[in-house]
């Protein structure tokens, strides 16, 4: 029986969610847990890699199973599971699903939210990223709109990444303003780059300081050079938020 599982992560000491020989990672933690509870080599599949360093709040993946009341009891194998995982990797549902559900194949829409704060806040710190800087959110929101539709995202993406293929389908891209003087950027694609969305938020951010013209952005696309955008921002205020499916994976 194939299964899904939804988790969230703080990734701060993870090396990303792909299993990896020289750090640790995210899927080798979730297949330890899964391995030892249920009594059987289990292998995880995610929806995709994330860098180091990068939360998520509703991650995807999917295992095979024999174990025959599973599917029953999927409820208190989640509940029993939380018990065996550590602090910062959590299960949230475990669904049943037909044989050829796939959480990376089968994903249609990925969505990243990179926090931000303006002014000094000690406990946003580990979740967010200290802006110093008047920001011109308006200009910011306009230079957005460029990364909206099909493009190469070769100047948004780490060098040498292993990506197959660097183009990807941008729906959505917007800074929203929220509580205590702090920024939202949420994107939506149905594909990421190594690196992409870090390096999309460093070029908007020296939009908002002037740096940048808004229309600049197309251009920094255009040019398909890592070096023709603004460094990357740091890995701890970006979050995988959701990612879509055709069917419920709740």
């Amino acid at each position: 029986m194939r299964y899904f599982i939804r988790i969230s992560f703080k990734g701060t000491t993870y090396g990303g969610w792909q299993m990896q020989h020289n750090a640790p990672s995210v899927q080798a933690t979730v297949t330890r847990a899964l391995s030892l509870y249920l009594g059987e080599p289990i292998t995880v599949c995610g929806a995709g890699r994330t860098d180091a360093g990068v939360h998520a709040i509703n991650y995807i993946a999917h295992f095979d199973s024999d174990k025959l009341d599973l599917q029953k009891k999927h409820t208190h194998y989640a509940y029993k599971l939380n018990a065996i995982l550590p602090p910062d990797v959590c299960v949230h549902a475990i669904t049943p699903l037909h044989a050829q559900a796939h959480a990376r194949f089968d994903a249609q829409l990925r969505t990243y939210r990179y926090h931000i704060h303006l002014s000094k806040n000690p406990f946003s710190d580990s979740f967010s990223l200290f802006c110093p800087y008047s920001l011109d959110v308006d200009a910011m929101n306009r230079a957005a709109g460029f990364l909206i539709g099909t493009h190469d995202f070769t100047s948004f993406s780490k060098l040498h990444g292993g990506n197959k293929g660097s183009i990807c389908t941008v729906t959505h891209a917007q800074w929203l303003p929220q509580p205590e003087n702090s920024l939202l950027f949420e994107i939506s694609a149905n594909r990421f780059l190594r690196n992409m969305v870090r390096a999309i938020v460093g070029t908007l951010i020296d939009v908002g300081r002037g740096k940048i013209e808004p229309d600049k952005v197309l251009h920094i696309l255009q040019q398909k050079d890592r070096g023709a955008a603004s460094n990357s921002v740091a890995a701890h205020g970006l979050f995988l938020y959701k990612i879509d499916y055709p069917y419920s994976v709740l």
